[in-house]
């Protein structure tokens, strides 16, 4: 999902790591510029729950809200993303977070790609006749593939650190000497 309060740009991409992937479902929750934000933010969570009821996905992706200039943008964003990982939890579905940057080099090779770019490469992996319109449509698949070929090492690397902490986990405290050899 690529959250936004006036457009929630959502996809569906089915597939593996290594294997070609296949669009499920791409769209776009909208909401009206002048309702208020509780308005709003109800008509993007009945959006996005109407989306998990139809395509039944296993994992949820989310776009990782960043810092931008206008904070109304990002509290917008940043509200919606909440609603998007709220209704995945309620369902139980693991959700992950990924920059724009993190997903634009997944998908095209530089961090810095531009929207067109990101649209071509969604449009290539999916083997798709037209980008998906508008931007925030080619950026929730963008999302969606950015997810399936980074899951296994994110997972991989998750299990390699519990591991890691579990190895280096601390023992019973042993009791401190003092200098003249007597348990204090």
């Amino acid at each position: 999902m690529d959250p936004g309060l006036t457009r929630c740009g959502i996809g569906v991409v089915d597939g593996v790591a290594g294997r070609p992937l296949r669009m499920v479902g791409v769209g776009v929750i909208r909401t009206p510029a002048d309702a208020e934000i509780g308005d709003r933010l109800v008509l993007v969570e009945r959006g996005i729950e109407e989306w998990l009821d139809a395509h039944r996905p296993e994992f949820v992706a989310v776009e990782r809200v960043f810092s931008q200039h206008n904070v109304q943008t990002v509290m917008g964003t940043a509200q919606a993303s909440a609603v998007a990982m709220l209704c995945a939890a309620r369902r139980g579905l693991p959700v992950a977070l990924h920059t724009p940057s993190e997903v634009k080099a997944a998908v095209t090779g530089s961090g810095r790609a531009e929207k067109a770019q990101v649209g071509a490469m969604v449009t290539r992996l999916l083997r798709l006749d037209a980008p998906p319109k508008p931007a925030d449509a080619a950026d929730a698949l963008a999302l969606a593939i950015c997810h399936i070929w980074r899951a296994p090492a994110t997972n991989r690397l998750q299990q390699a650190v519990a591991a890691h902490r579990t190895a280096r986990a601390p023992r019973s405290p042993r009791a401190p000497r003092s200098t003249k050899g007597r348990i204090t």
